[in-house]
């Protein structure tokens, strides 16, 4: 399932929560998805609200007067990696938590390790973010994309005194992305929302082609005259059909970074494809470009699962020279395929077996060919053939 963001009035972590179950996420299995979190000292109200002439779903985390206390980041950190999370959930929310240390950090000048929330702040973004996630695995949302953020304008109050909108968190959290202002003076996009929204996507473009299965609507707090303050969100099937191929033939949508560099030294470019590929791209290719003022310079090109952008463009920025990345999603049709293994005198060698219609081809490891080559000084094409070989054979007795 893809889901997009129509974010015409910014975004919030309450305003997601309303939305995915304005879309369909039962009430029942979000609270007991929460569960899995060892939090307690809230719960969950959901409501029907009107915000202008749009009928939307408001979620309130309500939280009783408690203790004026704090909590860390690293005690934050600490908390979610008990949990009882499905993995990627648990994954995702730890992004999410240290963008909004870091950011705040940065804001504040602070290590992003001593960066701590009230009590209060602490429990409802942890409902709202793990809550966002968890609604999004539920519904089987397996890629992202959203339109153009709308942060507001004016001033806010806050703790740290009187702040410009969008706030300095957001505004650090919103680099790299398409942000603008409109409509009435206040703010609409919190930190937290714009954490949620820039860790599961980096595609930032009006509605994809995708075929609308249900459309939702998530009421903010706030409630301006003549303004409907709700975030939209559209939960469809990705229109995969100029990619469709027969049978044997799988069709999905991943996303492409891309970004052009002039500047870095060469030898940095395997490290950096080693990273990416542990933080899991599925591919990355460098192609010789020529860049303004004639510089010869390089496109490195990162295709990965939709969830995994957020990840690998800070990886990109961190690892690299570059100053931006471009994102898009784009269609992949793939053979399919599966692996099988062949036991040579020298060692074992995995075999992966592609079918094309009535044909089927053998595509050696070209790694395990290599280790067994170095290990007995035989050359790489003479083990190739001999588990070309073994295939043929295996195949004969079958």
């Amino acid at each position: 399932m893809h889901l997009h963001f129509d974010c015409f009035s910014g975004i919030s972590g309450d305003m997601t929560l309303g939305a995915l179950v304005d879309v369909g996420l039962s009430p029942r299995a979000l609270r007991q998805g929460l569960k899995a979190l060892p939090l307690t000292g809230y719960r969950l109200k959901v409501s029907k609200v009107h915000r202008g002439p749009i009928h939307a779903t408001k979620v309130d985390v309500l939280i009783p007067k408690i203790a004026e206390k704090r909590r860390s980041w690293p005690q934050i950190r600490r908390l979610l990696t008990a949990s009882r999370l499905p993995p990627n959930v648990k994954k995702q929310a730890l992004t999410v938590f240290e963008r909004l240390a870091t950011s705040e950090g940065t804001v504040h000048g602070q290590d992003p390790a001593t960066v701590s929330f009230h009590e209060v702040g602490a429990i409802d973004a942890l409902v709202d973010i793990v809550g966002g996630l968890l609604g999004c695995h539920e519904l089987g949302v397996k890629t992202f994309s959203a339109t153009p953020v709308n942060v507001g304008s004016g001033t806010i109050d806050s703790a740290h005194g009187l702040l410009p909108v969008p706030g300095p968190a957001v505004a650090e959290l919103a680099k790299g992305h398409p942000i603008y202002s409109q409509g009435p003076a206040m703010e609409l996009t919190t930190p937290t929302g714009m954490a949620l929204l820039t860790t599961l996507t980096q595609t930032f473009a009006p509605l994809p082609l995708v075929v609308p299965g249900a459309v939702g609507y998530g009421a903010g707090t706030a409630h301006p005259p003549d303004w409907p303050n709700v975030l939209r969100v559209f939960l469809g099937t990705p229109d995969l059909t100029p990619s469709s191929g027969g049978e044997g033939v799988d069709a999905d949508q991943v996303i492409q970074l891309e970004t052009n560099i002039d500047d870095m030294n060469p030898q940095l470019y395997e490290a950096v494809m080693e990273r990416l590929f542990e933080r899991g791209a599925l591919d990355v290719s460098l192609t010789p470009t020529i860049m303004k003022r004639n510089r010869p310079g390089i496109i490195m090109t990162v295709l990965a699962h939709p969830e995994q952008a957020g990840l690998l463009t800070e990886l990109l920025f961190r690892e690299t020279t570059t100053l931006g990345v471009r994102s898009r999603l784009v269609n992949r049709t793939t053979l399919s395929r599966s692996m099988q293994t062949i036991r040579l005198p020298q060692g074992r060698v995995r075999v992966k077996t592609v079918r094309v219609g009535n044909t089927v081809k053998f595509r050696p490891e070209f790694q395990d060919c290599q280790a067994i080559a170095k290990k007995t000084g035989l050359p790489v094409q003479e083990i190739i053939e001999q588990v070309m070989q073994a295939v043929s054979e295996r195949g004969r007795r079958s």
